[in-house]
């Protein structure tokens, strides 16, 4: 068990930046090997067949990831994607991202036609999905039209958003993966990014020199307006800057995301 164990943290202590969810999905595979390894060592039997389904279910959702990513599992683990080299040139960033109180963001929000949440692990963090169904309802009880963007690897493992977002009663029907709504941010008011970062980075899309180049995202920067909930500009699990955060039609809603989301309930409420 203990070898096991000193192999798969050395298979992946080179791996880093993006593929961090990935990686803990891996782990979580590794630990089920390790205890079956560890159960036919002391010949027991329960102990072996919760590690092989331990062992399984990590080996699966390391593969939807992967998919998702657009990446192969060979790629990620000898890769180095998301690895930081040494020598090179410092980039300092020279944009300038627009930031937005609460009361205007929940003006943009209240007078749109639709608006599309897009709800990341900085939302889990924050356990902020009750504010956001609330925030969503008083929307919706204005005319607004609400759908929620779903991306297989916001959260730490593929379903998470969802069953955060199931906990808060938000409908079923208004959830969609990133296949069924990409196209619709086109025709979208307003896209709430909520604690999301390196899914809604149009650098995967545009710039064929960005570490993340190839991995699909959701296409927030085509909404007509973009409120970002974040605490800082600090860079995802890939370490580099969000285009998405320095667009003109971008603005940034700065703190925690449960307090920035009840702020901007209060203000819809007062409209």
């Amino acid at each position: 068990m203990a070898v096991s164990l000193i192999l798969g943290i050395q298979l992946v202590i080179p791996i880093g930046g993006a593929d961090m969810p990935v990686v803990i999905s891996l782990l979580n595979s590794y630990s089920g090997v390790a205890a079956a390894a560890a159960g036919f060592a002391l010949g027991n039997l329960a102990l072996i067949v919760s590690g092989a389904l331990v062992g399984a279910a990590g080996l699966i959702l390391t593969n939807i990831m992967t998919k998702a990513m657009n990446r192969s599992l060979a790629n990620v683990v000898f890769g180095a994607f998301g690895a930081a080299t040494s020598g090179g040139p410092v980039q300092v960033e020279t944009r300038t991202a627009r930031s937005v109180q609460a009361e205007d963001a929940a003006v943009m929000l209240a007078y749109a036609r639709s608006v599309i949440f897009v709800p990341g692990y900085g939302l889990a963090v924050a356990q902020a999905q009750h504010q956001v169904r609330e925030l969503a309802d008083l929307l919706a009880g204005k005319g607004v039209r609400i759908k929620y963007a779903i991306h297989p690897v916001a959260g730490r493992m593929p379903g998470h958003m969802n069953v955060l977002l199931a906990e808060a009663n938000v409908p079923y029907d208004e959830l969609y993966d990133l296949d069924e709504i990409n196209d619709d941010f086109r025709n979208t008011d307003v896209a709430v990014v909520i604690g999301a970062n390196d899914v809604t980075n149009p650098a995967a899309r545009d710039q064929p020199d960005s570490p993340v180049y190839g991995m699909p995202i959701l296409n927030v920067d085509m909404a007509q307006h973009v409120i970002v909930l974040k605490r800082s500009m600090s860079p995802g699990f890939a370490g580099i800057d969000n285009d998405l955060f320095f667009k003109d039609n971008t603005r940034m809603l700065f703190g925690d995301a449960r307090r920035s989301v009840t702020a901007l309930v209060s203000e819809v409420k007062g409209l």
